[in-house]
């Protein structure tokens, strides 16, 4: 059920949606003539695509998420195996032209290819199902495995769990699929607004991994608070993803599914 909900809830309050519902509502009023009322819709959908689209609230919002895990030296890391979270790739994209298609988090699954060389003995795992409504006959662990062996990764070395929906799941399946022991290191790889969620959740499954952070929005300096977007449908894809990665913090604390509000190292 909180898969579901979460999912429909997103739908109506995601900024950018927010704004076209606003925008909707305006014009209706304005159709029927109600010139009081459309401006209750208009002026705050103007003011807040202004803040979202072209100030750089989005990247203000990624910033403490970004920065809440530092980039780790590989040099000093020795992982028995590298988890990679869903995200990386587009199924249904992938599915429809019959090729293997990045998402925007795409940065999640290079690296992890690049870890996979650097540590030719550590265990690659994938995890990551559908997030569809509806479900699909294709996985993203489906695209993975694909993109993986066409890069020339041994198929000895690949763990694919396929049922996962949420981060949630990821980290209850893929501890009962891996069965981590004692004294072992785990990295865990997601794009670095995700860290902290994702954290908050293996360590609530009693999973401990090593947060390897990757994919990075955010410059790291006074720029992501002052320079407006470039173009305003960057700002509010920004936006999007910071608001939605912070009521997950929230949602997914509040029902017990994360061991800390804001997780840290």
């Amino acid at each position: 059920m909180f898969f579901y909900l979460s999912k429909i809830f997103w739908a109506l309050m995601a900024p950018s949606n927010f704004i076209g519902l606003l925008i909707i509502l305006g014009a209706i009023a304005l159709a029927r003539a109600r010139w009081r009322g459309a401006r209750w819709f208009i002026i705050p959908a103007a003011l807040l695509y202004t803040m979202f689209g072209i100030m750089p609230l989005g990247l203000a919002l990624l910033r403490p998420l970004e920065d809440r895990f530092p980039v780790l030296d590989v040099a000093k890391l020795n992982p028995t195996g590298i988890i990679v979270l869903g995200g990386g790739v587009d199924e249904t994209l992938s599915k429809a032209r019959g090729t293997i298609e990045l998402s925007e988090a795409g940065g999640r699954m290079t690296e992890a290819v690049a870890l996979a060389r650097r540590f030719p003995n550590a265990r690659i795992v994938f995890t990551g199902g559908t997030a569809a409504l509806r479900g699909s006959d294709i996985t993203e662990s489906d695209i993975a495995r694909k993109l993986f062996l066409s890069l020339g990764l041994d198929e000895r070395r690949l763990t694919f769990e396929d049922k996962s929906r949420n981060t949630h799941e990821n980290a209850q399946f893929t501890k009962a699929l891996v069965q981590p022991k004692s004294g072992e290191q785990w990295l865990l790889v997601t794009s670095a607004y995700h860290m902290p969620r994702s954290i908050g959740i293996f360590r609530k499954a009693d999973f401990a991994v090593v947060p390897f952070p990757v994919d990075f929005t955010s410059l790291g300096d006074n720029r992501d608070y002052f320079r407006p977007s470039a173009e305003a449908r960057l700002g509010l894809k920004h936006t999007d993803r910071a608001v939605r990665e912070w009521i997950g913090l929230v949602a997914y604390y509040l029902t017990g599914r994360t061991s800390a509000l804001l997780p840290g190292p």
